[in-house]
């Protein structure tokens, strides 16, 4: 990105970033960093010891701010992230290979900002581990959920504990009604849902189904 960039454009021109103000990313306290892209990358070849500097710190600036992965589309604002004087950073900026190489603009929402595609490649993956983990996480929660629930019916139901269906439906039904703290009475009352369940079931099915 030259100064040019940050000449007024077309807002309709311009591409719409994929996240939203919201999509915050909690607990996102590093970035995964391409070490041999940026090796062999003309901005670490071409760039100025300083200017390559203050690229990795708008990288990591952009990590905090919302949408992640964006930057204000405003030289001075930026020159107080990076603590630079403003005329020192456009005169930077200038160059082809500046603190702003190749961001570029976009829209977010009503509001016009900077990404960079590479950035908002590495703000993706975060995102797609991010999901991946809480998937991981709910998974091995219900397991462990169901374990319990299993080993408490089997305190009262031994049979009953065996029955993988009854287990599932007992599980929601407890979720559904609310119950934080799941005690001896809680799954007193959810095996008498289940009775109830199952009775109800096996006389609409008539005597011809069983």
């Amino acid at each position: 990105m030259t100064a040019a960039l940050l000449q007024p454009v077309e807002v309709d021109d311009l591409p719409d970033y994929p996240l939203a103000v919201g999509d915050d990313l909690h607990g996102h306290y590093f970035i995964a960093w391409f070490h041999r892209e940026w090796l062999n990358s003309e901005m670490r070849l071409k760039g100025t010891e300083e200017a390559r500097a203050l690229y990795f710190d708008l990288i990591c600036i952009s990590q905090d701010q919302k949408p992640v992965g964006t930057l204000p589309d405003d030289i001075e604002q930026l020159a107080k992230l990076l603590m630079v004087d403003l005329a020192r950073l456009r005169r930077m900026c200038d160059g082809a290979f500046g603190p702003l190489h190749r961001w570029q603009r976009c829209r977010c929402g009503d509001e016009v900002r900077l990404f960079h595609p590479r950035v908002l490649k590495m703000v993706l993956d975060a995102v797609s581990r991010r999901e991946d983990n809480r998937a991981k996480n709910e998974a091995a929660n219900a397991a462990k959920r169901l374990r319990r629930l299993r080993e408490r019916v089997a305190g009262f139901h031994p049979e009953l504990a065996k029955n993988d269906a009854a287990i599932l439906w007992m599980d929601d039904w407890l979720t559904d009604q609310g119950c934080a703290y799941r005690s001896a009475e809680w799954h007193e009352r959810a095996i008498a849902a289940w009775s109830n369940h199952a009775f109800s079931l096996h006389r609409r099915r008539g005597p011809a189904e069983t």
